[in-house]
């Protein structure tokens, strides 16, 4: 069964605006979207310090199959970062080292996977960017079929092409790229009202006195109970 590439172009962001979301951290971004759009934790990435910050190029594909995300990954652009729904299966890897080779070489932002990949040795050595829900040995197939470029679900997080994708080491976060503006600069604001929350801590002021958080109401204890008569 043929894969379908659906015809789609989004607005490609200037590389001065996406080395501004690059200082914004993914749970920055989340609070900022009423604490939405994250990824189910077991997204994660496969070595500590791994960012991603890149629009997305989106793929679904059958369990098992990676032949839609070979195909993809041979068109994406410098630092674009796939996002992969795999139907969750934690137990055949839809990516491995060949094709980080290749997303190396084409300069790719990184890779979501909602599914397994193998061959982490590789990934790891050359600090390829990846997140997903599970490591296996089991190798895919070619060729069932799937969908690339067109809106699709990832560990419980609509994506559509040309979102953002950020990710670091707690998780991944997608930003619309329709709201990306309003966005970041709520979390540039926020990042600035954090530096002056750890400003304050740091001088001595208490969390609790910091949010206004309510105050403990002083309770009498319980009367001892009765001496039983019997």
């Amino acid at each position: 069964m043929a894969y379908h590439q659906i015809d789609i172009s989004f607005p490609l962001l200037a590389p001065e605006v996406l080395a501004h979301w690059r200082q914004i951290p993914a749970a920055v971004a989340s609070d900022c979207m009423n604490r939405t759009q994250v990824m189910v934790s077991p997204i994660k990435p496969i070595f500590l310090g791994a960012r991603l910050c890149g629009q997305a190029r989106t793929v679904v594909t059958m369990v098992g199959d990676c032949g839609p995300i070979c195909n993809l990954i041979g068109s994406a652009r410098p630092g674009e970062v796939l996002v992969v729904d795999a139907g969750g299966a934690e137990d055949v890897a839809v990516w491995g080292g060949v094709m980080t080779e290749e997303s190396m070489q084409r300069g790719l932002g990184g890779a979501v996977i909602d599914g397994a990949i193998r061959d982490v040795a590789d990934m790891r050595r050359l600090q390829f960017p990846m997140f997903c829900r599970s490591i296996v040995p089991r190798g895919p197939h070619h060729g069932f079929g799937g969908n690339v470029d067109t809106t699709i679900a990832v560990a419980g997080v609509p994506v559509n092409p040309g979102d953002i994708v950020l990710g670091d080491d707690d998780g991944v976060v997608i930003v619309p790229l329709a709201i990306a503006g309003e966005v970041l600069k709520a979390a540039q604001a926020h990042l600035l009202k954090e530096a002056q929350w750890i400003d304050g801590i740091r001088r001595g002021v208490s969390i609790s006195k910091m949010f206004s958080l309510p105050q403990a109401q002083a309770q009498a204890p319980a009367p001892a109970p009765a001496d039983d008569p019997l």
